[in-house]
């Protein structure tokens, strides 16, 4: 379990309220689970690098890869009443199930926290630059004035569909925000063994996306090593970094493992259009070596979810 930092910025007793802004499930155990992890990324963030003690104002704070609004919540929660989300995905609204985004996020605007929310369904971060701005994504831009305090990217990193992708969106938001909070799977399992299942199936899933167009949430399981390459070509720095073991009742990793051990992903193999037999017999190799760990835990309940690496960026000077 992730430990709470004795100054948290948000109590983890808040989780089922927090959970109560978002359509509920007939359990509701897995939503409010849901919403605990989010408030312990946003307390390690916040223990890594404080936000700005702001009386009047509130917190700022931008939102990639929003998807149902299950951080936006939270992100909303710690913003304060003066402060504000700008939450963006560029997913189409009826993506989801058994919730659309748009409709997930209707119920969002209809709670407590809603008024402090933005949603922008938008393809690109430019939908939200300054217009007045002259910006060079490989280089980030020239001149620009801070819109948010902060840019949060809670296990969004991997719908990215490359590396390139990841590091021009972390070059658009320079001179922007004044912070990076980024949280992502770490692969790794290093306290939770029955952990590694999900590791392999990540990587068996992120394997056969990369030979097709889906809209499967793993599409680049960056390592945290390319997660830092990428955001030092874009000219940010590590200020900070931790390692959270997930709370058991976080069930990600359950649900990826089961998606990549039954027989749909051999179906999903076989519809990509892949010619090289060598590229399948690899796919089919991964899937394979998830079952024998999924079996090894004792079956696919039996899976936890990988480790979380949580990392706080900061512009570097003179970039």
């Amino acid at each position: 379990m992730a430990d709470e930092t004795p100054a948290a910025l948000i109590p983890t007793s808040r989780a089922a309220q927090i959970a109560s802004y978002s359509p509920l499930l007939s359990d509701p155990v897995i939503e409010v689970a849901q919403a605990r992890h989010r408030i312990n990324l946003v307390n390690t963030f916040a223990s890594i690098s404080p936000l700005p003690q702001t009386t009047t104002s509130g917190v700022r704070f931008l939102e990639v890869g929003c998807g149902q609004g299950n951080c936006t919540t939270v992100l909303a929660a710690a913003a304060g009443p003066s402060g504000s989300v700008t939450a963006l995905d560029p997913a189409p609204p009826t993506y989801g199930a058994p919730f659309t985004l748009a409709g997930a996020q209707a119920v969002v605007s209809a709670s407590e926290v809603g008024p402090r929310i933005t949603w922008h369904n938008a393809t690109t971060l430019d939908a939200l630059l300054l217009a007045d701005t002259d910006t060079d994504t490989a280089a980030g831009p020239a001149t620009t004035t801070r819109c948010w305090d902060v840019a949060v990217l809670a296990h969004s990193a991997w719908y990215f569909s490359s590396p390139h992708t990841l590091r021009d969106t972390l070059a658009a938001l320079r001179g922007r925000v004044g912070a990076v909070w980024l949280a992502e799977y770490a692969l790794s399992a290093r306290r939770r063994p029955a952990a590694w299942p999900h590791v392999l199936a990540a990587l068996a899933r992120g394997s056969l996306e990369a030979h097709r167009e889906s809209g499967e949430n793993i599409q680049t399981p960056l390592s945290p090593p390319q997660i830092r390459d990428a955001a030092a070509a874009a000219g940010w720095g590590v200020a900070g970094e931790a390692v959270l073991v997930p709370d058991e009742g976080l069930l990600d990793g359950r649900w990826e493992t089961g998606a990549v051990v039954g027989d749909g992903f051999l179906a999903d193999v076989d519809a990509a259009g892949i010619r090289n037999e060598r590229v399948k017999a690899v796919l089919r190799s991964a899937r394979d070596a998830t079952i024998a760990a999924m079996q090894a835990v004792g079956g696919v309940k039996k899976v936890e979810t990988m480790d979380v690496w949580v990392v706080v960026l900061k512009e570097r000077s003179g970039q």
